[in-house]
């Protein structure tokens, strides 16, 4: 979303100096220099620079503007094309964990939503997740987005989710950041209508317990306790770096996200940027062994420090938990 708001301003205000030039040189007034009317262009406002040289009548005879507008405007065209399919064509990845279950369940895990919009009311998204059938559903932090914040849009997903299946959400490091009475609101909201907030509790499923983990920057690890061994532990979490911690409290399956894929994946090494700017981290996506315990970290659905994703595309993680 940051990246829209950006193109739009920039092209309201390309459209905007290609006017006020025009107006200054009919009035024979100081005029904008058209190194500037052609930079606005070069940096993403050429869509709007070239309908002010068409509505505006200006700059229309000059080859540096007929040429250099044009094809700045196809590019960007072409540039917006591919940033909306690598931001919004979503993706399933499939995962199986045998954690000793006597029976099998469907996990479906949603994380780093971030705020980002999938159609109105979230229709999108809520559709794919609907065709997966799963028995519960996983949202493992950011949904909402401490930068951005759209309470509404959140609200719209977790309306849609609660009604495919119980729904279970710990905090990310952004609601960490969204303290008060807003922020309170929106949580007893989602709580009334059947969210399940599992920040730092646990519920006993009967042959394998639902733990939760707020985001673990503020959080005392060792007030919680180990868990028995007696039942399958599954962890909801935020941030994967805490793995040996969460190992600790005996889970057997955590799932995770946070990192974002990297925001960008470059083939043969992986994510290249996780939100704490660590280069190429560790865990970006997929699933890994620690021990005896699977960690599942989720690409997630939104951004984060860059706007953009490049070849990571969104993800919906469905897990076959055995």
């Amino acid at each position: 979303m940051l990246l829209v708001y950006y193109l739009v301003f920039v092209n309201i205000a390309a459209f905007a100096l290609y006017g006020i030039d025009k107006h200054k040189a009919v009035k024979g007034k100081w005029r904008i220099p058209e190194r500037t009317l052609i930079f606005i262009a070069v940096i993403g406002g050429s869509l709007g620079a070239l309908a002010g040289m068409l509505i505006w009548h200006h700059k229309t005879r000059k080859k540096k503007f007929y040429i250099t507008v044009p094809v700045f405007t196809a590019l960007l065209a072409a540039a917006i094309c591919f940033c909306l399919y690598q931001n919004y064509h979503l993706t399933v990845s499939e995962y199986e964990a045998d954690i000793g279950l006597g029976r099998e369940i469907r996990i479906v895990q949603i994380s780093d939503l971030h705020n980002q919009f999938f159609g109105f009311d979230q229709h999108v998204l809520l559709g794919r997740i609907r065709e997966l059938k799963p028995d519960i559903i996983a949202v493992t932090g950011d949904a909402v987005d401490s930068r951005h914040t759209s309470y509404s849009i959140a609200k719209d997903f977790f309306e849609g989710a609660v009604d495919i299946a119980p729904v279970y959400y710990i905090t990310g490091n952004h609601e960490a950041r969204l303290t008060g009475e807003r922020f309170d609101r929106f949580l007893e909201e989602i709580e009334s209508i059947g969210v399940v907030l599992l920040d730092d509790t646990y519920i006993n499923c009967g042959d394998y317990i639902l733990a939760g983990v707020a985001d673990s920057s503020c959080f005392d690890f060792r007030a919680y306790g180990r868990f028995d061994d007696a039942k399958p532990v599954i962890m909801l979490a935020h941030d994967p770096l805490f793995k040996d911690l969460y190992l600790n409290l005996g889970a057997d399956l955590v799932l995770t996200g946070h990192v974002h894929g990297g925001q960008i994946i470059i083939p043969g090494k992986g994510g290249l940027l996780s939100p704490d700017f660590t280069f190429f981290p560790e865990y970006y996506g997929g699933i890994y062994d620690a021990g005896n315990m699977k960690m599942i970290v989720s690409r997630g659905l939104g951004n984060s420090v860059l706007p953009v994703r490049i070849n990571n595309y969104p993800e919906i993680v469905n897990i076959v938990v055995k």
